[in-house]
């Protein structure tokens, strides 16, 4: 794995998300409809679903929500058709930038995406444009509270889950696995008692840039637009730090 810490920027998202939870809650209900859309709607075995329901549940959102959002996607009650769309480009100084959405209306959507790039010095590409810059792995954060567990168990202990790597970045140990292993490694730690702060499958960079101060600033402006936008799901970029 690249040398930094994912941690750092799922905090730094968090942070920034905590005033809005009516359109967290969105998402997640957008997030949990995708996957029971395409796996059915029972979390045993369907381990996109249980994930996304894992990250609703941490934020908050209640039963009700998550009930409602796997009915609509079986078809139990009417609701929005959403589609998923992916779009590529480049940001300010030539960061990459890759922006998963759900959305009922593609039109609107590209419009937003397009012009939040254009606004900040960026631009959007074609399709695989920086895809190839990315890995997609699963990812899972376990908070070592108090120094409880030490670097060398928990080590040995993810590579019995069948895990990639693990990177130690203070008190959080960061677990890197493919994304096939990704449920039965997140199993193998919850059946040996370990609590998963963050647990996703994500693209991570092969290769972080930094950013001449002024294109950073239009780069955080970027990131804070597409945040804002209901649709947007998930962004995925390769710039090492955003103050």
């Amino acid at each position: 794995m690249a040398g930094h810490s994912k941690w750092k920027n799922i905090q730094k998202r968090k942070n920034a998300q905590d005033a809005k939870k009516g359109k967290i809650f969105m998402r997640h209900a957008k997030d949990i409809y995708i996957a029971a859309k395409q796996g059915g709607g029972d979390l045993s075995t369907n381990a996109s679903l249980r994930a996304a329901v894992d990250k609703a549940k941490a934020d908050n959102m209640p039963n009700d929500n998550i009930d409602r959002a796997i009915k609509k996607a079986t078809g139990s009650i009417d609701g929005a058709k959403y589609e998923e769309i992916t779009y590529e480009g480049y940001g300010p100084g030539g960061v990459a930038v890759i922006v998963h959405v759900l959305t009922d209306n593609r039109n609107r959507t590209a419009a937003e995406i397009r012009h939040a790039f254009k606004k900040n010095g960026g631009n959007l590409g074609e399709n695989g444009s920086v895809s190839f810059m990315f890995e997609r792995k699963g990812y899972i954060a376990i908070v070592n509270e108090n120094g409880s567990i030490s670097e060398e168990d928990m080590t040995l202990e993810v590579i019995e889950a069948g895990a990639e790597d693990i990177i130690t970045d203070g008190d959080v140990f960061e677990v890197f696995t493919s994304p096939d292993d990704f449920p039965s490694v997140c199993d193998h730690l919850r059946a040996n008692d370990y609590e998963l702060e963050e647990q996703e499958v994500t693209l991570i960079p092969q290769n972080y840039q930094t950013l001449a101060p002024e294109d950073e600033a239009n780069m955080h402006n970027l990131m804070e637009t597409l945040e804002e936008n209901e649709d947007v799901q998930d962004i995925y970029h390769n710039l090492k730090e955003i103050e």
